[in-house]
């Protein structure tokens, strides 16, 4: 369907077929959910030559507009990232449910008898950039915690994204679950994505996954609930009882083992205390592994250290660039951090008890890490098994969102004639 052709009502019907397929949903046992699973993952890896047919014309598209190399890669399925897709699909249904636990319950003293059980949210919306692998994910977990999902990823994915939609929603049928219980939003450009974000009492969660532009984007213009995922500032503090050979460890883990990642570490600062015997070891071993440092004064007196600004402190490199600075105590950097700190993740390398303390409760992101790599911060990592984002807000999901965090509650009351 051409841009032209897409219009309010367009996307309000996807979404309204949605909710009709998460009310079939909800009430589905496991086995239900991981049969379909697996027939989505045989699917496919059935249909690898086609979904890579769709996605080299995605790739020619990107070319030809001039998009960056990294971009590319992202973007680009071979026969064994889409066997990847399908395994993961298989990883999400060895899983446990979330749905139907109960997180709390107990008998009143008038016998009420009451459970707070988890529930799907019923339409779940992913609006997300360049990968066409979260098209899967998303729809996988979606499927798992008994949601619909409505997938709207961007114009330069479209082709692949139609192919992968369209093979797993046909599976989903073909194992007996509505087959609106996968869809892709109509359209590419920014007006389809507008209309989702105003389709309330249709739309029940919308979850941005991309750069900050996308993200303030949909934040700033949704009637729906969203939740914020995935820009990350995020800091390194070396301090002054710092094993300093750990600290470098880390600090390089950080920053280079993948550097468009949003755990990925963009500032670094080290306590005055150790600044001299680690300032120009760190820089070394960063620069050696090809990272442009970007420094106070302290870090511009080593050679190819360029002078930080603010934009620096504030920026989200996404590539092999760090900023550094030298901070007076730690009470200096935990400063620093709540002026800048986009609250993802900061890390805290030090031997000391108290320091790592203090750090924990006066620091306010999703994730802390004590003497750990900040790319730690990851649903894999934590034992979920799979995440849909990382959440940087405070509502009931911060940090990785796995399964549990894709649901919602209902309370169930249970009486024998009780009146009130």
């Amino acid at each position: 369907m051409s841009d032209e052709a897409v219009t309010e009502h367009d996307v309000r019907a996807v979404a309204a077929r949605a909710r009709d397929a998460a009310a079939e949903l909800a009430p589905l046992p496991r086995a239900a959910k991981d049969a379909a699973l697996h027939a989505m993952a045989e699917a496919v890896d059935a249909a690898t030559d086609a979904i890579v047919t769709a996605n080299a014309r995605d790739l020619a598209a990107g070319r030809d507009t001039g998009m960056a190399d990294g971009l590319l890669d992202r973007l680009t399925l071979t026969g064994e990232r889409v066997a990847a897709m399908a395994q993961g699909l298989r990883d999400v249904a060895a899983l446990p449910d979330p749905v139907g636990e109960v997180l709390r319950g107990y008998t009143q003293p008038n016998g009420l008898e009451i459970r707070q059980v988890r529930v799907p949210f019923g339409v779940l919306a992913m609006i997300y950039e360049a990968r066409p692998n979260v098209t899967v994910d998303a729809a996988g977990l979606a499927i798992k915690s008994g949601n619909a999902a409505l997938l709207r990823g961007s114009a330069s994915a479209y082709e692949s994204n139609t192919a992968l939609v369209d093979v797993l929603a046909g599976a989903a049928e073909k194992a007996g679950l509505p087959r609106d219980a996968v869809q892709l939003v109509p359209g590419t450009d920014r007006s389809s994505v507008l209309h989702l974000l105003r389709a309330r009492g249709l739309v029940d969660l919308v979850i941005p996954r991309g750069g900050a532009g996308l993200i303030d984007y949909v934040v700033q213009n949704a009637t729906v609930p969203v939740i914020e995922t995935g820009v990350g500032n995020v800091h390194v503090y070396v301090d002054a009882a710092a094993d300093l050979d750990v600290a470098e460890r880390i600090v390089v883990n950080s920053k280079t083992s993948r550097v468009s990642v949003c755990n990925s570490a963009e500032t670094l600062l080290v306590h005055r205390a150790v600044a001299a015997q680690f300032v120009p070891r760190i820089t070394a071993a960063l620069q050696a592994a090809g990272v442009v440092v970007h420094g106070d004064e302290h870090f511009a007196a080593v050679d190819g250290v360029q002078q930080a600004t603010d934009d620096d402190w504030a920026r989200e490199y996404l590539s092999l660039d760090m900023a550094a600075r030298v901070v007076d105590d730690l009470d200096d950097a935990i400063a620093h951090i709540r002026r800048w700190s986009s609250g993802h993740t900061e890390a805290i390398v030090t031997q000391d008890l108290a320091a790592s303390r203090r750090f924990v409760q006066r620091v306010d992101s999703a994730a802390v890490m004590v003497n750990a790599s900040t790319r730690f911060t990851d649903g894999a990592e934590f034992g979920f098994g799979a995440e849909i984002g990382i959440s940087t807000q405070k509502m009931h999901a911060r940090g990785p969102m796995g399964l549990a965090e894709l649901t919602s509650s209902k309370w169930v009351v249970t009486g024998d004639g009780h009146t009130r």
